[in-house]
């Protein structure tokens, strides 16, 4: 069994690791002043739904917005969707939150409580090398790389070497009876807008460190919009009435890095000698969460807060 000492120096190396992807999306890499600053995101997004308007972007030899290249993604939001103050895990950062516009996630009471006994009791899934889920691939590493043709958006993340392959011609869904990591993407082109609709998760992964979750009925929409030739205004709508009052949109900027490429990472699923080092010491694996699952965890918790409040 791996001692508590032993086990945070382990976990001092994995943050250490981390930081080096991190800073590398964050150093200057002498790119042009973005159309829109991205130090804030409910700024940014607002100042990019208009600059998109103006835009007419660099285009493909089939006629669509040309969203190739090696991008990283500037915001620090695996820690938490929310504004946070400084952590050992990560630096200081804004909510990326710009919808409702208060900054905060809309989570139901109910799943307020699973978040918080969640993290304490399970290991976050990129500590065990597992796949992040839908939206939180496209926020959880510093460099991506798009790769298109005609039908097809390719989007390799540096992380794990996750990646996405996403039809863009709107064909039909899989069906919801498959649960896949990723779940399943299909896209279409609004105007100069890659619309990415995402269903059939297995909803395995958290939407950030402190434990947000979702059910595998959540439906996610994303928008990819180049508002200038090394932005691109990226914006995710989470729709899950189970876990939340209402959907929710976080929004942030990609910007280009020419002079960069991906690295590799050597990391595989569901590492056996990173799960069971975090069992030693009192982590289980996050199960995932069913629809079904979650209306009867609300309706128990109802109960018991009727209960509790009931005065004969």
């Amino acid at each position: 069994m791996l001692s508590n000492s032993k086990f945070y120096e382990l976990s001092k190396a994995l943050v250490a690791i981390s930081c080096i992807f991190i800073m590398r999306s964050v150093l200057g890499q002498g790119l042009s002043e973005s159309t829109c600053p991205d130090d804030n995101h409910m700024n940014f997004h607002l100042c990019a739904l208009e600059a998109s308007v103006e835009f007419d972007p660099p285009r493909t030899a089939w006629g669509m917005p040309n969203l190739q290249g090696i991008w990283s993604r500037r915001a620090r939001a695996h820690e938490s969707l929310h504004a946070h103050p400084q952590t050992r895990d990560d630096n200081e950062a804004p909510s990326i939150v710009v919808s409702p516009i208060d900054g905060l996630v809309p989570i139901q009471p109910w799943a307020e409580a699973k978040r918080r006994y969640n993290r304490p009791a399970y290991v976050h899934q990129n500590a065990i090398c597992r796949l992040s889920g839908v939206p939180v691939t496209m926020y959880m590493t510093g460099l991506y790389q798009f790769i298109q043709n005609e039908n097809y958006l390719l989007v390799q993340s540096e992380e794990a070497h996750a990646y996405r392959i996403i039809p863009t011609d709107n064909r039909a869904h899989i069906g919801r009876d498959i649960k896949l990591w990723n779940g399943d993407s299909v896209g279409r082109w609004e105007g100069n807008t890659l619309v990415v609709n995402t269903q059939s998760q297995n909803a395995r992964a958290w939407l950030d460190q402190r434990g947000r979750f979702y059910t595998d009925e959540a439906v996610v929409e994303e928008r990819f919009t180049l508002i200038d030739s090394d932005t691109i205004h990226w914006s995710a709508t989470l729709e899950d009435p189970e876990v939340y009052t209402e959907p929710f949109t976080i929004a942030l900027a990609y910007r280009r890095q020419p002079t960069m490429e991906l690295w590799e990472e050597a990391c595989y699923e569901s590492n056996d000698i990173a799960s069971q080092t975090y069992r030693n010491v009192g982590y289980q694996i996050y199960p995932g969460i069913t629809g079904d699952e979650a209306r009867r965890m609300r309706a128990a918790w109802e109960l018991e807060n009727r209960e509790l409040e009931w005065k004969p």
